[in-house]
């Protein structure tokens, strides 16, 4: 009911609908109204109520509620179903239960605050409450788990482009899933599966962007190689807006992916690249290499050409070094 009422007052266009009306509409009591509308300010949502006026929505609150996402935007097949907490442990482990429980391809998990999101090499990932993006997106896609680490490229590629398309600035990817802006982190994506040895059950995308968080919400450790889109342009940005932009992006390169193969993806991550053609180090499970990144395989994998050769790195974490 309170999604109905939402939806009544965004359509009015800041003009005033009247109780009667709203009771009308919904078929339900004008003290039902009342007590959703009340509902809705506790929320976060500005209504104004003028006697034989009625209720008019003044602003929406920054969070990214369910009916936020949705308003304004067609949801494809990710982004129909969303999942919002105020605050979790991981976004990936909630969606984890939901895809256990039969969750759809799609399914999709939010939250403004996480107490134990973690990174690539399990890392923490420094989320201040209401100030950056925690997405996880429930896939399940017929493909072998050898090639699972497409998945994680194609989140890339999506983030990139939907931050490019809002935002403004220029994000580069570092190998494999980092978002960099001048040089500096923004955004970082954690890929998990369930598998057997010939079927992935499902993947679950995990995405953490930061966007409006200032300098001072930064741990001091991270001032020199972290930053977030608010920082890098001057000036903050609609979560829900970049939310929406993401999926969307996510949405078509997947369906890309599933549709055309490895390709398209390839050349796409190519060109937002900011590994390929520099010196880098690779720290990986067998040691660390060092040398010049070549290119990626059709696997996904870096290839580097170092003092013994050049070898191929499924996992790892590259550090960029200074050219020359």
């Amino acid at each position: 009911m309170k999604k109905d009422i939402l939806a009544l007052l965004r359509q009015s266009s800041g003009e005033y609908l009247s109780g009667e009306e709203l009771s009308r509409r919904l078929g339900v009591s004008r003290t039902a109204v009342w007590k959703h509308i009340q509902s809705l300010r506790e929320a976060g949502y500005q209504i104004d109520s003028q006697p034989r006026r009625g209720h008019c929505l003044l602003a929406v609150p920054d969070k990214l509620y369910p009916e936020e996402i949705s308003a304004g935007w067609n949801a494809g097949k990710l982004g129909q179903s969303v999942c919002y907490f105020a605050e979790v442990v991981s976004t990936n482990e909630e969606a984890r239960r939901l895809a256990e429980k039969g969750a759809e391809e799609g399914t999709v998990v939010l939250a403004d605050s996480q107490t134990g999101g973690k990174g690539r090499m399990g890392r923490h990932w420094h989320s201040p409450a209401g100030k950056g993006i925690l997405i996880s997106i429930i896939l399940r896609p017929a493909i072998q788990p050898s090639r699972a680490p497409h998945l994680t490229m194609v989140a890339a590629v999506a983030a990139a482009n939907a931050i490019e398309k809002v935002s403004g600035l220029k994000p580069g990817i570092k190998w494999p899933n980092d978002i960099l802006v001048n040089g500096k982190k923004v955004c970082g994506i954690l890929t998990e599966l369930k598998a057997e040895t010939e079927r992935i059950h499902y993947g679950i995308v995990g995405i953490g962007l930061n966007v409006n968080l200032s300098i001072e919400d930064l741990l001091p450790d991270l001032y020199t190689t972290a930053t977030s889109l608010a920082i890098e342009r001057g000036q903050p940005f609609s979560r829900v807006l970049l939310t929406q932009s993401l999926l969307a992006h996510m949405e078509a390169f997947y369906f890309s992916y599933l549709n055309q193969g490895f390709n398209p993806i390839k050349d796409a991550w190519k060109k937002m690249n900011v590994t390929l053609g520099r010196p880098v180090q690779v720290k990986a499970p067998e040691g660390q290499f060092s040398g010049i990144a070549l290119d990626i395989d059709d696997n996904g994998a870096l290839l580097v050409a170092g003092e013994v050769g050049i070898k191929s790195f499924y996992a790892g974490d590259v550090t960029l070094r200074a050219e020359g």
